[in-house]
């Protein structure tokens, strides 16, 4: 329940609506970042997701589309690999 409450509050006071937010989609792209990339990884990820999408109009499609970017790379991230592996589709 404090996740809940804490993401309600969050989005009032940024002003979203937070039955907008895909609070899971979040989760699982910080999840990939710190299991397969490096622990700090996690809010660093979903704060560059968040940025990516607003540069691309925003909404929730444009969330989904820059978090399945960064997923993808995060699973295909090799261990202590400092370069990016080639994840093209």
């Amino acid at each position: 329940m404090t996740l809940d409450d804490w993401t309600a509050a969050l989005a009032a006071e940024l002003g979203l609506d937070p039955l907008d937010l895909d609070v899971r989609l979040l989760l699982d792209v910080a999840r990939d970042a710190a299991h397969h990339v490096d622990r700090p990884a996690a809010p660093l990820t979903t704060f560059l997701v968040g940025y990516a999408a607003a540069l691309r109009g925003g909404g929730a499609e444009a969330v989904r589309d820059a978090a399945a970017v960064a997923s993808r790379l995060a699973l295909a991230w090799p261990p202590d690999q400092p370069q990016p592996p080639d994840v093209a589709e």
